[in-house]
């Protein structure tokens, strides 16, 4: 169970009890002490977090028209916000960034979603790689760094981080923003130290940021403790944090330490790095929609799949629209995460998985048809079509039946919704939220 679940869940325990008094709020509380402290949140945190509750519940007025219910639902949505450290908003200007951090910390990849996030906002980019302790780093980088379409620099056989950085300021004198991928270690040591000292002489950056896993838990507070004596970190990248419970106790952590979240990585896409937002965050965690969030990662995704808007919003749905359609929608990263902004977080496992795996059948179904057949659904009744898209794609018979049954389905509310003006409407305001 992770945080998110363990939390909705106690929630949901509370608000079905008869009477809410002391031993109801004491029972909530130790659901929300079990469901925190195996989610790796600080234990001194989550007694003293307990303890505000209980107190103010059971001490405090109740706002007059304010069920008691209501109240410490919306208590524990604050108290989780101020744990959870407050949010970031970066100044879109010239700058140079460094990330440091330690081994399988997700710094490489970090630093091409964050090279992609400015270009995003206008501004361009470049990547020097001074990762001279990881064989692949170089050739990572460079990857990455073409994937997302900007600047790369690096020396693949010098060792001197600060000779790499030198070179490469020269090479970049026209990049608006300069990103510096640092080396990482299995442990934090005076070598990691003195290497950092030298690239922050040399690189000068406005912004220095730690790069820590979501799976580091406690431990996230020390190493942000301790990269901030070093060098002095301006805050914090949280990654891995593709579920909506996942990396509570990092942040909570990180807050502890005084440090900043910055941003949170949640896939392994080069959009999947969001600006932190602890309201946003603790919302996904209780079951509170982000429509905000929903529609433009909806955006990001059709831009990214350079899909037209009328395709997106065609007359006429057949095929080739609904192709168009699922191509956006595998953009937007996994299931799991799109549900959690829908407040569906609790949906089962099995159910996600079925559905990413039917996700990813039907576009390769739809892919083996002919133009017409997109266009015209009726010719898949003709002899034999069928039989050629099923061993075009590699699935079945079945799998091609089951797709023109649900497309079926779904043509019938799709005529339905598009005569109704009331749904086009508000359909037409929502698209339009981003």
């Amino acid at each position: 169970m992770d945080l998110g679940e363990g939390l909705r869940k106690a929630i949901a325990k509370l608000r079905g009890a008869t009477i809410i008094d002391l031993k109801t709020i004491r029972e909530f509380n130790k659901e929300l002490q079990r469901a925190m402290i195996s989610s790796d949140v600080d234990v001194s945190l989550v007694a003293s977090f307990t303890k505000r509750i209980e107190e103010a519940a059971t001490k405090e007025k109740l706002p007059e028209g304010v069920t008691a219910k209501d109240y410490i639902t919306n208590m524990v949505y604050e108290e989780l916000v101020k744990l959870m450290g407050r949010g970031y908003e970066p100044e879109i200007i010239p700058k140079r960034v460094l990330l440091v951090g330690m081994y399988g910390s997700g710094k490489t990849t970090t630093s091409a979603k964050l090279a992609k996030f400015y270009q995003d906002r206008g501004l361009s980019v470049g990547l020097i790689c001074c990762d001279v302790s990881r064989p692949a780093a170089y050739e990572q980088l460079e990857t990455l760094a073409k994937q997302v379409n900007v600047q790369f620099f690096g020396i693949k056989s010098e060792k001197n981080a600060g000779s790499i950085v030198k070179e490469g300021l020269k090479a970049m004198k026209d990049r608006k923003v300069i990103i510096c991928d640092s080396s990482g270690r299995s442990a934090f040591d005076d070598n990691l130290v003195r290497e950092l000292k030298q690239i922050t002489g040399e690189f000068k950056p406005e912004e220095k940021f730690l790069v820590i896993n979501a799976d580091t838990g406690q431990v996230a507070g020390k190493q942000a403790r301790e990269f901030n004596d070093a060098i002095g970190i301006n805050g914090v990248i949280v990654t891995k944090m593709d579920g909506s419970g996942k990396g509570g106790g990092a942040l909570s952590a990180v807050s502890a330490a005084n440090a900043r979240v910055t941003f949170i990585g949640t896939g392994e896409k080069m959009n999947a790095l969001e600006l932190y937002n602890s309201e946003k965050f603790v919302g996904r965690l209780l079951g509170i929609p982000d429509i905000e969030s929903l529609v433009k990662n909806v955006n990001e995704a059709i831009q990214e799949a350079k899909i037209k808007p009328e395709d997106m919003n065609a007359e006429k749905l057949n095929f080739d629209t609904f192709y168009t359609q699922l191509k956006a929608m595998q953009k937007m990263g996994p299931m799991k995460n799109m549900l959690g902004m829908l407040g569906m977080a609790d949906v089962p496992k099995n159910v996600v998985d079925e559905g990413e795996n039917k996700l990813g059948r039907y576009k390769a179904i739809i892919g083996s048809m002919t133009l017409s057949e997109r266009q015209e659904d009726k010719l898949l009744k003709e002899h034999g079509r069928i039989v050629r898209i099923a061993k075009g794609s590699g699935t079945s018979e079945k799998d091609v039946r089951m797709l023109i049954s649900d497309f079926n389905k779904m043509k019938k509310m799709y005529e339905m919704f598009k005569n109704d003006r009331n749904v086009k409407k508000n359909l037409s305001k929502f698209m339009n939220m981003g």
